[in-house]
């Protein structure tokens, strides 16, 4: 497992991987010890993240292995369908995942997605157009958003 510590727009991020796929991207509350050797993926996935950050990236390629229940891949799925600069509700993501009587269960999936930002969570609102949560606060989540074009109510 290899880790390093990104310095973004929005704060540090900690992201790990294996030597072929990002594995986590959590928000940290400072850079930690990264590893000494840093395999291609991850200067990839720095890359693509200065190219998100620059404007100039709309998607990641990237190849990711993220560890959930059954449920959860469904809904990790589904949260990479969303375009960047639009948003979707709770219910349209359950609507998404087949589910769509399942808006708090994929609210908690949303929740415990293990790779911000490249599964891209902060996409999610609430149904009434408020931003309801995210991981990182919702300070990050509005800069993540208007970074995208998204103008909010």
């Amino acid at each position: 497992m290899y880790t390093f510590y990104y310095t973004s727009p929005v704060g540090v991020l900690e992201i790990r991987s294996t030597e072929s796929h990002i594995t986590q991207l959590q928000f940290a509350e400072a850079a930690g010890i990264a590893s000494k050797v840093i395999p291609e993926v991850l200067r990839d996935c720095i890359r693509q993240l200065d190219e998100y950050f620059a404007g100039c990236r709309h998607d990641f390629t990237l190849p990711l292995a993220v560890q959930g229940t059954s449920f959860q891949q469904s809904v990790w799925k589904a949260l990479q369908t969303i375009s960047y600069g639009q948003t979707i509700s709770y219910r349209q993501l359950a609507e998404r995942v087949g589910n769509p009587k399942a808006c708090r269960a994929v609210g908690s999936a949303n929740g415990r997605n293990p790779i911000a930002i490249i599964i891209p969570c902060h996409r999610v609102i609430a149904a009434d157009n408020k931003l309801g949560g995210y991981a990182g606060g919702l300070d990050i989540k509005t800069r993540l958003l208007r970074l995208e074009g998204v103008t909010l109510f």
